[in-house]
């Protein structure tokens, strides 16, 4: 557990396209960080399974999902049911320090927005924004209508990161894991934990 950073994250996988970044992201940060938290909607799962092989892979979302923890991570890494509101992170006395919903869906969206509480991952976004902690929404929808938008406004004014998963091309990306670290990194980055996924434009004149 040494040089890690003493931050707790939960990240929550829901019913949209996209599961690649949640799987990426926590590759990314099992090293870094003390704790990790993993839940996901029945849906979320369903879509892991759709999108991502777990065929050589350092870490397995669709493994992780389904209890299969390696041995080297479970130090780090635990798995929250999504209707066990009894878990640590239902509680703003064991508020995670960071909440990220990677994909989020819509619907998880406009519930989160209007604080509904129907699961653990909208108790835990619901504790996340009482307790004034870091909230990150990757939301995952083409085009948006008033209703997302508004939603997303929602959040935004009460503090949270709303990331869209929107690759930049400035640093020619030359496969779709590079696009993928893009948006990674942003979503790191509304975490304030260091990364270098990708170069910052014009970081030679920085």
């Amino acid at each position: 557990m040494t040089d890690r950073i003493e931050k707790r994250v939960l990240v929550a996988v829901t019913g949209a396209s996209g599961a690649v970044y949640a799987q990426r992201l926590i590759e990314v940060i099992l090293p870094k960080v003390s704790r990790i938290y993993l839940t996901a909607t029945d849906a979320g799962a369903q879509v892991v399974r759709h999108e991502i092989s777990s065929e050589n892979l350092r870490f397995s979302l669709m493994k992780a999902l389904s209890g299969e923890i390696m041995a080297s991570d479970r130090q780090v890494l635990r798995l929250c049911q999504n209707n066990d509101l009894f878990a640590p992170i239902a509680s703003g006395s064991s508020a995670p320090d960071a909440m990220v919903v990677i994909p989020c869906s819509m619907g998880t969206l406009a519930r989160i927005a209007t604080g509904q509480s129907t699961n653990l991952i909208e108790r835990a976004a619901d504790v996340v924004i009482k307790q004034k902690k870091t909230l990150v929404i990757v939301p995952r929808e083409t085009p948006l209508s008033v209703i997302h938008l508004r939603n997303m406004l929602t959040l935004a004014e009460l503090g949270a990161y709303v990331v869209p998963p929107m690759p930049a091309f400035y640093q020619k990306p030359a496969s779709v894991d590079e696009m993928v670290d893009f948006v990674v990194g942003r979503v790191l980055e509304s975490l304030n934990i260091p990364h270098d996924l990708y170069t910052p434009w014009n970081a030679r004149m920085r």
